[in-house]
């Protein structure tokens, strides 16, 4: 089976954490999705879905929830159009702002193939949402979710963030408590992350604002971990939190070395052999895809790009790496870097080695990119 993700770039406002492509030309819209319509055609007989059916479905961004109603629909008539029989989602996700799902936007879309919404919560304290530059209000989250239930959507995810300046420990239960009395069937959370390139990260080297101490950090993830585990989630992702049944199949297929295919301008395909990203331009993007030219720039996966890979994906989940078949697919030279250098980390409690697979431990997964570093054979 493979994914299919498009990326929707606009967004009415730049958050000032963020790092993922966006643009806030939102009058270049319509031509945008005709772009999309015409990769689509282009790439319609591509070897990644020559042999697969496309098993899940995100569209993602930006804001999706930006578009009008009767592009979102023309999207997903042309996906239907150009692939049709190999078209069997059992996943399709959109992801939204709070304050974008309107009744008529919920009841218009549980009328399309989506059965699944990602929004992006972040948090519910109003004056948290105002720093991070969000449009909406702590309200618009909790009369979102009852919306989307009330027309028949009955996988809803929402993201998170903790580790914001003075935030402190009772705030952050406070988000989490907010999170599990709306019922909703996954929680993503993260770490507030100060990129470089974004407003945020701006703001720290002016000293504007600090980061959090570590203590505090692992405090937080630690509650996080307690609260969404009592309350019937379970981790299966690092970040990643989900009652039983409602994991991201559209996530897991990243994870677990599954091919997908992106359309869209900055979105990224995988074909098991090699990686391939459009543009990072909106208008570069256009004008290629109305040329007839597909404006992407592509790397051949070799054994130790692949290896690493598996690093960086397979031990964020919690079932970790195959051990029998890591030697199998990259032989007895990365078989042994990798088993000399999880054995430093299980001496210390951060690995575990189960029937065979080694995962994170409760304790590593704190300082899981300082292990998967060590793991890597750059």
């Amino acid at each position: 089976m493979a994914g299919l993700y498009i990326h929707i770039p606009f967004c009415a406002s730049r958050c000032i954490y963020c790092g993922f492509y966006s643009t806030t030309k939102t009058n270049l819209q319509d031509r945008y999705v005709e772009a999309l319509c015409k990769e689509m055609d282009l790439r319609k007989n591509e070897l990644v879905l020559a042999n697969e059916k496309i098993n899940t479905i995100y569209i993602g961004g930006g804001t999706p929830s930006q578009l009008s109603l009767v592009n979102i629909t023309k999207i997903f008539t042309h996906i239907y159009d150009v692939w049709g029989p190999k078209v069997d989602a059992e996943e399709v996700t959109i992801e939204c702002n709070p304050d974008d799902i309107t009744d008529e936007f919920a009841k218009a879309i549980a009328q399309l193939p989506i059965n699944r919404v990602s929004m992006g919560a972040q948090t519910f304290n109003d004056d948290r949402l105002k720093f991070l530059h969000r449009r909406h209000c702590s309200d618009e989250v909790r009369s979102a979710v009852s919306r989307l239930q009330k027309y028949g959507i009955k996988n809803i995810s929402i993201d998170l963030m903790f580790g914001f300046p003075d935030e402190s420990i009772n705030d952050w239960a406070s988000d989490i408590d907010e999170a599990i009395s709306l019922g909703v069937q996954h929680i993503s959370a993260y770490s507030l992350m100060y990129e470089e390139g974004t407003t945020l990260f701006k703001l720290l080297n002016q000293n504007k604002v600090k980061t959090i101490d570590e203590e505090t950090s692992l405090t937080m993830y630690n509650m996080l971990i307690d609260k969404l585990s009592s309350a019937g989630y379970e981790q299966y992702e690092i970040s990643n939190f989900a009652q039983h049944g409602f994991q991201s199949k559209h996530n897991n297929s990243y994870w677990h070395d599954i091919p997908y295919i992106g359309i869209g301008a900055s979105a990224h395909s995988y074909d098991i052999k090699s990686r391939r990203w459009n543009v990072s331009d909106i208008t570069k993007y256009i004008s290629s895809i109305e040329s007839y030219t597909l404006p992407f720039e592509e790397e051949t996966i070799d054994k130790n790009t692949k290896y690493d890979d598996l690093i960086t994906t397979a031990m964020r989940t919690r079932e970790g790496i195959d051990t029998e078949k890591l030697k199998i697919d990259f032989g007895n030279d990365l078989y042994t870097y990798f088993m000399n250098e999880a054995d430093k980390h299980i001496n210390n409690g951060a690995l575990q080695n189960v029937n065979g697979r080694i995962s994170l431990t409760r304790n590593g997964l704190f300082v899981s990119d300082d292990i998967m570093s060590d793991l890597m054979h750059i």
